[in-house]
């Protein structure tokens, strides 16, 4: 069995991509050879999905397949919990509650995001929507997502024949891609009310943040995507960024995408 690193106890200690790659190889020496599931790593060796979610892959089958392994399907296999996250994070990506199709289509280009059949098992969607709830109140890292879904009237949740109109709407008005500073980080993220979302951002942070540039796009998720991508290798944690001069000037050359 892998030893745990303690990085927990100690407190102090922050896990190292290197590391976590390492014990995904040794939990798998341990299980025939095959990569173990995300909550029997965290079992065997105390790792959190907090100490890699986001900072070095969006999913755990990223890490397995980085780490030399094939996914097996019991890590496609989602309990509540991830299921949850799953739709909490497509409604971040979206701006509002997903529809069916856009669950479906966010399916047909991720097969790690879970089946319509297997989201409707959490129950009606004015259920999900408090569920939804419920976990951005408990995970500050979906603070923003806790104000979409709470903006939704029990009549909105109960409602089918207005769903498709409302994601039609939200998808035929632009919206932007910014780049924040604050100290020495940049923040590259999105939003329809610019002026709204750096307000909330001046809200949690202990210095004002100042508005660098912003990109006005119809294709938020992918241009953000995009940006991010780009500045991988300056991440410093979620959409922060470490950035240089000549990034933030490449960043200020673009005006629409």
């Amino acid at each position: 069995m892998p030893v745990a690193l303690g990085c927990r106890s100690l407190g102090l200690m922050v896990v190292s991509r290197s590391q976590i790659l390492e014990e995904i190889r040794s939990c798998a020496k341990e299980n025939s050879g095959r990569a173990v599931g995300r909550e029997r790593f965290e079992f065997l060796t105390g790792i959190r999905e907090t100490d890699w979610l986001g900072r070095y892959w969006v999913r755990w089958s990223d890490a397995v397949i980085e780490a030399g392994f094939e996914p097996n399907q019991m890590q496609t296999a989602y309990d509540d919990a991830d299921v949850l996250r799953q739709l909490v994070e497509l409604t971040r990506d979206l701006g509002h509650v997903p529809t069916v199709a856009e669950m479906r289509m966010r399916r047909r280009q991720n097969p790690d995001f879970p089946s319509h059949g297997r989201i409707e098992r959490l129950g009606s969607r004015a259920r999900r929507i408090a569920l939804m709830a419920e976990l951005c109140e408990q995970d500050q890292r979906y603070c923003e997502v806790l104000a979409i879904v709470g903006s939704v009237s029990e009549d909105e949740s109960h409602s089918g024949d207005d769903e498709e109109h409302t994601a039609e709407v939200s998808r035929s008005q632009d919206a932007f891609v910014y780049l924040l500073k604050s100290r020495r980080h940049y923040k590259i993220g999105r939003t329809g009310h610019l002026g709204r979302r750096a307000y909330e951002i001046d809200l949690q942070l202990p210095e004002k943040a100042k508005l660098v540039h912003s990109i006005r796009t119809d294709d938020p998720v992918g241009i953000e995507r995009y940006w991010h991508q780009r500045f991988a290798d300056r991440r410093a944690n979620g959409e922060w960024f470490l950035l240089s001069q000549l990034d933030v000037a490449a960043f200020r050359r673009r005006r629409f995408m």
